[in-house]
């Protein structure tokens, strides 16, 4: 068998394709989940500060830049990754995405008061309990926010590739 090396231009072309996220994840004072309804998806309602990267920005730039959008916090660095994120393609979207969590720290009842939501994307605020979080989630998107709680308790990023978009 012969391998042909395609031009970098033609084996690119022929690589999957990945939108790629940055998102902060915030607990309060008590380890509760600090999450922001979306006015803009039903499909997945609660989320974290985050969105998908501009070109050339690295995840950590995106997580920073959409968390001060999306509620006015301004998180400090250096970064500390408490999971990668993966899911393939689907019927809704047509590429994979590839996402990095960080880890914004615990906030004071002073910031969670004083965090000012962008309207065209958040609505609401809450500060849940794992259990209360469950009845108000998918099934997947509170796997991933057990995962993202877990690696934070241990101290060692998760790796959560089950968050793939619909078939």
């Amino acid at each position: 068998m012969t391998k042909k090396w395609l031009p970098p231009e033609e084996f690119a072309a022929s690589l999957p394709k990945a939108t790629v996220f940055g998102a902060v994840f915030f607990t309060d004072e008590d380890d509760r989940p600090v999450q922001l309804r979306a006015t803009y998806s039903s499909t997945h309602p609660w989320q974290w500060p985050g969105g998908v990267a501009d070109p050339g920005e690295r995840p950590w730039e995106t997580a920073v830049r959409e968390c001060r959008e999306e509620t006015g916090l301004v998180v400090p660095g250096p970064p500390r990754l408490l999971a990668a994120v993966f899911g393939l393609p689907g019927r809704q979207w047509p590429l994979s995405t590839a996402g990095y969590v960080f880890d914004g720290g615990r906030l004071t009842s002073g910031q969670l008061a004083g965090i000012v939501l962008d309207p065209d994307e958040h609505d609401e605020v809450r500060v849940l309990s794992l259990p209360q979080w469950r009845e108000l989630m998918p099934v997947r998107d509170h796997a991933r926010l057990e995962a993202v709680m877990a690696a934070r308790r241990a101290g060692v990023p998760a790796y959560f590739d089950t968050w793939d978009w619909e078939a």
